[in-house]
């Protein structure tokens, strides 16, 4: 079994990797190297992180090749949305205009973009959109009040 040694500022950085690096799963190598550095045993530290012991090796031998920067490298590359480069289109549209059904949302796409989605998709890009920097979280969206709608005793404009 290989001893791994740490120094004193890669040690600085895993500390801080840990909790405040972006993606999770940088941080969940971050904390496998801490658990090592703390001379915990490989066993240990998959029943700990509740990883298989083969990642938690794998973890380390990325370590060991290429430090730190190696464990902060995601190795898959996801396949970029077709609607990705329409987003900014889209949620100006959908801001003007609210869907009121993930079929109608579906329709605009199809009819703005020439791109065609499950109802499952678009409701994830949907969803994807809401929570963007633009976008509104759904608890301050306006929801229809009792007085924005109209009654049925009141007659078309508004008047009984």
């Amino acid at each position: 079994m290989r001893t791994f040694t740490f120094s004193d500022a890669d040690l600085a950085q895993v500390a801080h990797d840990r909790y405040h690096h972006p993606h999770p799963r940088v941080q969940e190598k971050m904390e496998v190297l801490w658990l090592k550095s703390r001379g915990v045993g490989h066993t240990e530290i998959a029943r700990l992180t509740g990883l298989h012991r083969n990642t938690v090796q794998r973890y380390l031998d990325a370590y060991h090749a290429g430090g730190l920067d190696a464990c902060r490298q995601l190795q898959w590359v996801g396949q970029p949305s077709a609607l990705h480069d329409h987003a900014a289109t889209l949620e100006d549209y959908f801001l003007a205009n609210p869907p009121r059904s993930t079929a109608e949302a579906q329709a605009a796409i199809e009819r703005l973009t020439g791109v065609r989605r499950g109802l499952t998709q678009v409701r994830q890009f949907l969803k994807k959109l809401s929570a963007s920097a633009g976008g509104r979280p759904a608890r301050s969206r306006p929801r229809p009040t009792p007085t924005s709608r109209p009654s049925s005793s009141a007659g078309v404009w508004g008047r009984a």
